[in-house]
């Protein structure tokens, strides 16, 4: 937590960013400092991503990329994956998002497909709701993952 809690205000935007490219949710869980503790933390940025508003939500889906399928992924799968991606972004206007922390890489195509197929079938308005909850997952992800990689080898969630 010295890490957050010290950083510049530019360093910490960046960082922030590079989980959840909304600069009203980087300065939200910026503002928040100190955090005595990271579920403090966790906590901020889970709050600070439910009041993002659905403007705030698609500039940050604009800086998301599709999930990355596993090297040895045949070409099929990819073929099958980008036109399940194609039809969404037709559906919905914007690219699919999913976290899949904890899916294990030899899952990971098969839990997509699934995925995209069964959020096709969600009125706009549920799609925005899912949407949302998985940025929100997203960034929780990214944060955790910028915080070891800073050294905070004592983070364990």
């Amino acid at each position: 937590m010295e890490h957050v809690n010290a950083a510049s205000d530019e360093d910490l935007h960046q960082i922030l960013l590079s989980c959840l490219h909304s600069p009203r949710w980087s300065r939200r869980v910026a503002e928040h400092r100190p955090y005595p503790d990271l579920d403090s933390l966790l906590a901020a940025a889970d709050e600070a991503a439910y009041d993002l508003t659905w403007a705030d939500l698609t500039e940050a889906l604009a800086a998301e990329s599709l999930p990355a399928l596993p090297p040895d992924t045949y070409s099929a799968a990819h073929t099958a994956l980008s036109a399940a991606h194609a039809a969404y972004e037709a559906r919905f206007g914007h690219v699919f998002v999913i976290c899949l922390d904890g899916v294990a890489p030899a899952e990971v195509l098969d839990r997509l497909l699934e995925a995209v197929r069964s959020r096709l079938t969600n009125d706009p308005e549920e799609e925005r709701a899912v949407t949302a909850d998985e940025l929100r997952r997203l960034a929780r992800g990214r944060l955790l993952t910028a915080l070891r990689g800073a050294g905070n080898c004592a983070i364990n969630h």
